[in-house]
């Protein structure tokens, strides 16, 4: 048979099936093994809201989309070339997402009567039948029957045998992009080695659908795409709340304060809590609490114990710990608090990405309470910023709130990791004495930047006593005088501003330093805009884009850049947050683009909406 192999430069597949059917595994093996070839990917997992929807139903679809390209890639891609289809709701709910003339492979047992009728499709009707598709290129196969053919000597039931076919659908894709199958085996190997015939299954529909696109007579182009042009240095796959973690674990190492970990489960964050408790040996303390108070009450415990205390949640945990994140700020003391961001109000959309939290974050407590709000842009990112968050907590003695969200923790893309000596240090000291010009030690006597001493409790001649109520000045002594808490209150604004001075400026991340338009952005919607604005520019548009970690306080050159630009466009995916911040401070009548769909902001949208605002300034 005569096969041929046909180089592609950018490839997009979405694999797409019942929250039972391992496609968000098949979509993570396929990503490991793609980083481990040293081409450049990004990843979208798109989980169901239901825990457990009904099965074949559109809301209990499960999908993972990659794109991995021999060029650098920032966003996940917007329309897909190779749709995965296991039954008939993953091909209704993601058609429109395929670009016309894309590929469908589609497991036709996923189409029978009663899986067609379950995906609300009229009856007698099947799109693999009725020439719909025909904008398509289609690729029916019975993975669930070739899956039994290929375990019948294996003597499992059924059910646990139709299991396995999400591997056969990723061995048919490793062999049609050109791709090894050893790392999976090992995988596989590490994960049911002392469960032989759940082992022996997978691995054997895994060779079963590469078998199948090597001796079909159906298929005769196989693909390749080059590895990516990246900098030298050793790459690994990353997910954002993977990065997040071992930032943390490296920020507990040069600081050299123990970890502690005060969490409450909660979608999307529960996987910060499941990796930092594999890492005892780096002394990583992990304590799953009751609920959202006892967690970060006890991070809180944990700081004025002279640890680094963390709490992680999502936006419905984060009203719950309003409170005691004002008692952090009365007390002053390191803590840092991460909210991964999903839809909301309420329960809202738990497994969809939203920026929705940033003003909760400002402003989302009683009385005046300042904090420093850190944000991660890609799942690499998190890394650094989490890293950078650690080192403004300690140094500045305050709570710092770190926003992250649900398409960044769950995405993947190659990391170029750090040396150890290649992190800045954390430095900072405890207060283990009195000073020349003290008699008795004054928990709230201040340096140059504010920050008041961290003094760990039982040290000899430092005892103290601290709490919610206000504070006098110096002494910490409770005091309700009006003049007082007036004095307090601004110091504590103060300290929060000055950390300006201890943060980089704003650099452009593309585009020239004055011209039309500026893209702001910050969060998750950074691949959107730099994708766009390379295109753009590309094209000789005058467009720039800026994003920003550092939203609260902002960088003191930010005001400006906006000088240098005629209008300033702010994406968001929530109904304008930063935006309503940023015109607040800077009196900027900057312009918003909103998207409130549980999704991303894709490139194309980004590219539209520039093109019609430079259309109109021209």
């Amino acid at each position: 048979m005569n096969r041929k192999e046909e180089v592609l430069q950018d490839v997009v597949i979405k694999f797409a099936g019942d929250s039972g059917d391992g496609m968000q595994l098949t979509g993570s093996q396929f990503t490991n093994n793609t980083a481990m070839m040293g081409i450049d990917l990004a990843t979208f997992p798109d989980f169901p809201a239901e825990i457990r929807a009904p099965q074949g139903t559109l809301p209990g679809v499960s999908g993972y989309q990659l794109r991995f390209s021999s060029d650098r890639v920032f966003t996940p891609g917007d329309e897909c070339d190779v749709l995965v289809a296991m039954n008939a709701a993953a091909l209704k709910t993601n058609l429109k997402s395929l670009k016309k003339g894309g590929r469908i492979i589609a497991n036709t047992d996923g189409f029978d009567t009663k899986n067609l009728r379950l995906a609300n499709y009229p009856d007698g009707i099947n799109p693999l039948e009725d020439n719909s598709l025909g904008n398509y290129e289609v690729i029916k196969m019975d993975v669930t029957k070739m899956t039994r053919e290929a375990l019948k000597d294996i003597t499992m039931g059924t059910k646990e045998k139709d299991r396995a076919k999400n591997m056969f659908v990723l061995g048919f894709l490793y062999w049609m992009y050109n791709r090894e199958m050893e790392n999976t085996i090992n995988f596989i190997r590490d994960k049911f080695g002392k469960k032989p015939e759940i082992y022996e299954s997978n691995v054997r529909a895994l060779q079963a659908g590469y078998n199948f696109g090597d001796t079909t007579e159906t298929f005769t182009t196989t693909y390749r795409v080059e590895k990516a042009k990246m900098d030298a240095g050793t790459y690994r796959s990353i997910m954002g709340n993977q990065a997040l973690a071992y930032g943390l674990i490296a920020a507990s190492q040069k600081s050299g304060l123990s970890l502690f970990l005060g969490s409450y489960p909660i979608t999307p964050a529960s996987d910060i809590l499941h990796e930092l408790s594999r890492h005892k040996a780096f002394g990583v303390k992990t304590f799953q609490a009751e609920d959202e108070i006892a967690a970060i009450t006890s991070a809180i415990g944990a700081s004025y114990g002279g640890s680094l205390g963390i709490t992680t949640t999502s936006g419905p945990g984060m009203a719950l710990k309003a409170e005691a994140m004002g008692l952090a700020v009365m007390l002053e003391i390191p803590l840092i608090i991460c909210n991964i961001q999903r839809g909301g109000p309420s329960t809202g959309l738990p497994t969809k990405t939203e920026q929705s939290d940033l003003l909760q974050a400002y402003y989302g407590r009683n009385g005046e309470c300042p904090m420093p709000i850190v944000s991660a842009s890609t799942p690499s990112d998190c890394f650094g910023a989490i890293y950078e968050a650690v080192r403004i907590s300690v140094q500045h003695m305050t709570p710092v709130i770190f926003l992250s969200d649900g398409y960044i923790a769950n995405g993947a893309e190659p990391w170029k990791f750090p040396k150890a000596d290649e992190l800045a240090p954390i430095n900072f000291e405890f207060k283990t004495q009195l000073g020349h010009e003290e008699e008795k030690f004054q928990p709230y006597l201040r340096d140059e930047k504010l920050v008041r001493p961290w003094a760990i409790p039982g040290t000899a001649g430092l005892e103290h006593r601290i709490g919610g109520l206000e504070k006098q000045n110096i002494t910490g002594n409770v005091n309700y005088e009006p003049e007082n808490h007036q004095l307090m209150v601004k110091i504590r604004q103060e300290k929060i501003d000055k950390i300006a001075e201890y943060i980089p400026e704003q650099k452009m991340d593309n585009g020239p330093d004055k011209g039309k338009i500026l893209v702001l952005g910050w969060g998750s919607t950074y691949g959107a805009i730099k994708s766009a604005v390379a295109e753009l520019l590309a094209e000789g548009y005058q467009v720039s884009h800026a994003h920003l970690r550092y939203l609260r306080p902002f960088p003191k050159n930010l005001g400006d850049l906006f000088k240098n630009f005629e209008t300033v466009l702010i994406p968001e995916i929530n109904n304008g947050q930063l935006i309503k911040i940023i015109r607040d401070q800077y009196f900027v009548d900057a312009k918003g683009y909103n998207k409130i769909m549980g999704i991303p902001i894709t490139k194309t949208e980004m590219v539209m909406k520039l093109k019609e605002m430079l259309g109109g300034m021209n």
